[in-house]
């Protein structure tokens, strides 16, 4: 790639193609639609409060490397704005759900991505999610991060704002947990469902 996006530049590329696919009704967005859109405090890693200047400065940079769309005319009284990375790349509705989760929340095992996509795009299995990061590795859009301590996963990340570096953070080991642990689990699960009943009949009495 022959650019690089900023942190803000990608938070909005990445909420454009959302509401693309979740919201189509209001999409393309306004400017204020954009910046809601971009601080959402739901779906996001990390949550931001970018105003309109922070997210027209974006658009700028995105409309400069043909990422994004300015759309004005008579039937809108206010501009509209529109992504155009998944048709400059041809990029499918797979690639397109993975790559918009990640440039919302950061790095995530595919089993996060699978978990997260389901609004934008459904995958059976982890194997179409891994199949997917395969094909978006070879076009060099995302990369595998080393695995850290205590994770059994490895995770991705996006490429779009340049080379991702981990340090790897030494963590703390977890104790497993015992027969004695379990049971008590278990005795305050089963404590909670029955205090649950209890108030429903409680409730319909009075209905």
């Amino acid at each position: 790639m022959d650019w690089q996006l900023d942190a803000a530049e990608a938070r909005v590329l990445g909420s454009m193609m959302e509401k693309e696919v979740a919201t189509p009704e209001y999409y393309p967005l306004s400017l204020n639609a954009l910046v809601n859109a971009c601080n959402q405090k739901t779906n996001r890693d990390p949550v931001v409060a970018y105003d309109e200047d922070t997210v027209e400065q974006a658009l700028q940079g995105l409309r400069a490397n043909g990422l994004a769309l300015r759309i004005t005319g008579k039937d809108s009284r206010v501009p509209k704005h529109a992504q155009r990375f998944t048709e400059k790349f041809n990029l499918g509705r797979r690639e397109a759900a993975v790559m918009c989760v990640l440039l919302l929340r950061g790095p995530q095992t595919p089993g996060e991505l699978r978990g997260r996509t389901e609004r934008l795009h459904t995958f059976d299995d982890l194997e179409g999610v891994e199949s997917t990061l395969d094909r978006l590795a070879e076009l060099e859009f995302v990369k595998k991060l080393p695995r850290q301590a205590g994770f059994k996963e490895q995770r991705w990340a996006h490429l779009l704002a340049g080379d991702v570096e981990v340090v790897d953070e030494p963590v703390a080991p977890s104790a497993d947990r015992t027969p004695g642990d379990r049971e008590r689990l278990a005795k305050l699960e089963a404590e909670v469902a029955e205090l649950k009943r209890a108030f429903e009949e409680f409730r319909k009495s009075f209905e």
